[in-house]
């Protein structure tokens, strides 16, 4: 078994399905789940429920919280979903936690418009996906951390394939928790 923990963040635009697949990650993977949501300051909340898009100076303190977790011990390590959507942001989780892999969902903005409004009680109001895609640095070929997975398909797969790809990338045998 690999003796560096294993650090994860699930990203790309609200509605895409990042909780859903670093719980299911986290859980197959026995890694310790945070939503980076619950990491937001009241403040930026209480901006996102009244339709206001953050702005770079929100997301600093939020991105340093969301490092600073990935890189507290942890036995097999963390995993968080953030959105993570430009790439200094990714460069900023990546000098605070070191070594982690992000796993970008992709998907299109009508499929995640669609599951945006299908959502109840959530406070990222559907109005604010245009800004989650115009701030969005889909990851480049040199970001060698990222894993890119479609959102069309069903989350199982999604997981199948994302165990795979990180099987691919680390040296040892991963040990799926059961």
């Amino acid at each position: 078994m690999s003796t560096t923990p294993m650090r994860l963040i699930v990203m790309g635009v609200s509605g895409c399905g990042k909780s859903t697949m670093a719980t299911a990650l986290g859980e197959r993977l026995g890694l310790d789940i945070v939503d980076g949501d619950d990491l937001h300051l009241p403040e930026s909340v209480a901006k996102m429920r009244s339709g206001i898009a953050l702005e770079d100076a929100d997301r600093w303190p939020w991105l340093d919280r969301i490092g600073a977790y990935l890189s507290q011990p942890h036995p097999q390590g963390r995993v968080v979903a953030c959105s993570a959507l430009k790439r200094v942001y990714r460069d900023r989780i990546r000098a605070q936690a070191g070594d982690v892999c992000f796993v970008f969902l992709d998907g299109d903005f009508e499929l995640i418009d669609q599951r945006m409004r299908q959502r109840v009680g959530h406070y990222m109001q559907p109005g604010l996906l245009d800004s989650q895609f115009r701030t969005l640095e889909i990851p480049q070929a040199d970001e060698s951390d990222v894993i890119r997975l479609p959102i069309t398909e069903p989350v199982q797969d999604m997981v199948a394939k994302a165990l795979a790809a990180l099987q691919a990338r680390t040296s040892s045998r991963l040990h799926p928790a059961l």
